[in-house]
């Protein structure tokens, strides 16, 4: 005959008295009538888990498997208690029925790439199911998160499949976009380049433009001064005689200066006495048709 009983921490017992629910036993000792009052097992009270793992397809005709984490706890109440005790022969079977049917109903109706960006909805519609029904059984269902998502093998490979074509795909654009900017930028610097080259000939062909009108011009006046000087000093000598003079010791020199250039080409003329008035003449025409276009 027991008399008195003891209850653990977190833990409490149903009495039976002859047969019929009597009251709830708290956690420590308790006195009972012999042979009228009989204690159950002890019901735990603390926070449960289980886990349930659901096979199921998806919009896109993918198998996939899915885990489910249930934490739930009987509410610390009498009536509560008793009707999780006498209601509920298994409640894990009944929390994993519950949970094979939101799963079932919901996630055939998403694709496999959604799921995983909405598990937390489907979560939610697990908690809003197993609260409406099980809160009636005197269970509290605190937490239904998705711990995993495990889609077949060969489906997660093509997965990785398409996601690393994809990433390819994007390295070859990113690759091909560098090519093609520095071949702009390189075609930019050429034709900026050539800019400058062609800017920087134009000025020197102008400065030595310049400069060569700048020389005849003084050749044109050096002449000039000669022959006046010339004329003023000796007489009976026309001006044009000794401008020819001039010229052909000015072609003598300038000859002169080609043979004793070791990188000049070989030049034939005409060098008899006779010739040299023809030269000279030629020489003369040169310079005074200088001379008038420099004027202009």
């Amino acid at each position: 005959m027991t008399c008195c009983t003891t209850v653990e921490t977190g833990s409490v017992k149903i009495v039976e008295r002859c047969g019929r629910f009597n009251g709830i036993l708290s956690p420590g000792f308790s006195f009972l009538v012999p042979c009228v009052d009989i204690p159950t097992s002890p019901i735990s009270m603390r926070l449960q888990q289980i886990e349930i793992g659901c096979e199921t397809k998806t919009k896109d005709n993918v198998f996939t498997h899915m885990k489910v984490s249930i934490q739930f706890q009987i509410v610390n109440q009498d009536k509560s208690i008793e009707s999780a005790h006498y209601r509920l022969t298994n409640p894990r079977s009944q929390i994993e029925a519950y949970v094979y049917d939101v799963v079932r109903a919901t996630v055939p109706k998403i694709d496999l790439d959604d799921v995983f960006t909405t598990k937390e909805e489907i979560a939610a519609s697990i908690s809003t199911s197993l609260k409406e029904h099980m809160s009636s059984f005197g269970y509290e269902i605190l937490a239904t998160p998705i711990t995993d998502i495990e889609p077949n093998a060969e489906v997660k490979r093509a997965m990785n499949e398409i996601n690393k074509a994809k990433r390819l795909k994007m390295a070859a654009e990113d690759a091909g976009e560098a090519v093609k900017i520095k071949a702009i930028k390189e075609a930019e610097a050429e034709a900026s380049r050539t800019e400058i080259q062609a800017k920087a000939e134009a000025e020197a062909m102008h400065l030595s433009g310049v400069g060569i009108a700048r020389q005849r011009q003084a050749i044109m006046e050096g002449l000039r001064e000669s022959v006046n000087a010339w004329g003023t000093e000796v007489d009976d000598v026309p001006p044009n005689q000794v401008l020819d003079l001039m010229i052909v010791t000015q072609y003598f020199d300038m000859m002169k200066d080609v043979g004793q250039s070791t990188r000049s080409n070989a030049i034939f003329l005409d060098h008899s006495p006779g010739a040299l008035n023809q030269i000279a003449a030629t020489i003369s025409k040169g310079f005074i048709a200088n001379g008038q276009s420099m004027k202009r």
